[in-house]
């Protein structure tokens, strides 16, 4: 448990958990999947970053995505105000994989080699044209190269320092402006990434983590989701085993 905690922290001096102050169920299950790790929310490297949940979507094509663009343009302000040299940044549904310990200390071993201003560790991931491979576990990803995830993403401070004079101004657009207007926040960092080739984007092969099925903040509920008795019932479902095992299968893992 030492060693883990120790490479976990070596990699990044902060991490911020986002999380939004009614979902007291997903705290809960986020402590759960630290203390596995040898962590805990009582962490003096962790930061529960209060998310945004806006009244209404604004110019975003949900509630929910405005949100989650407000939450994770507050997490960059943060990273920048507190000093810290590279962050990881946790949804809080992020779900560590059940080999977290070997596949961080070999990704640990393969991001010395390399100055890298993004860390993608969310799905598997298989090279594509533009890719490059740096050692065993890492690609290093073409701007190309995109998927719709953000639960387990680390952050140099220069990439924060980009970041947010780059979010507030998609922020301030009209939708469809064609320098970019309101999106969800995994869009907004394609565009980014198109237009700075020159910061440094990588990707896991095998993710760290994976998102636990959980109720939704973005979508709209479902009835099961709202009604109180059959919540409850749901949110032990998606905690049974077979739920999981079928998460880790779609990951990639046999």
């Amino acid at each position: 448990m030492r060693s883990e905690l120790n490479e976990l922290l070596s990699i990044f001096d902060r991490i911020y958990i986002i999380n939004l102050a009614h979902r007291d169920d997903r705290r809960r299950e986020m402590d759960a999947e630290l203390r596995r790790i040898g962590l805990s929310l009582d962490h003096p490297a962790i930061t529960l970053f209060p998310a945004s949940f806006p009244p209404d979507q604004g110019d975003f094509p949900t509630r929910g995505a405005r949100g989650c663009f407000e939450s994770q343009l507050g997490v960059h302000r943060a990273i920048l105000a507190d000093g810290v040299s590279r962050a990881l940044m946790l949804e809080d549904d992020a779900s560590f994989v059940p080999d977290f310990r070997p596949l961080l200390a070999a990704i640990r071993d393969d991001l010395r080699w390399v100055d890298w201003d993004m860390l993608y560790s969310v799905s598997p991931l298989d090279q594509q044209p533009g890719d490059e491979a740096v050692g065993r576990h890492l690609l290093r990803l073409s701007p190309d190269h995109t998927f719709p995830l953000a639960h387990f993403v680390g952050f140099s401070r220069r990439f924060s320092e980009t970041a947010v004079p780059y979010l507030e101004a998609i922020y301030g657009r009209k939708p469809g402006d064609p320098a970019g207007g309101p999106m969800h926040v995994d869009g907004a960092y394609c565009w980014l990434r198109a237009d700075r080739p020159d910061l440094t984007i990588l990707g896991t092969r095998k993710p760290l983590a994976v998102q636990r099925s959980s109720r939704s903040d973005i979508a709209e509920l479902r009835f099961w989701d709202r009604l109180p008795g059959l919540r409850q019932v749901t949110a032990a479902a998606r905690r049974s085993p077979a739920v999981l095992r079928m998460l880790h299968m779609l990951r990639g893992r046999k």
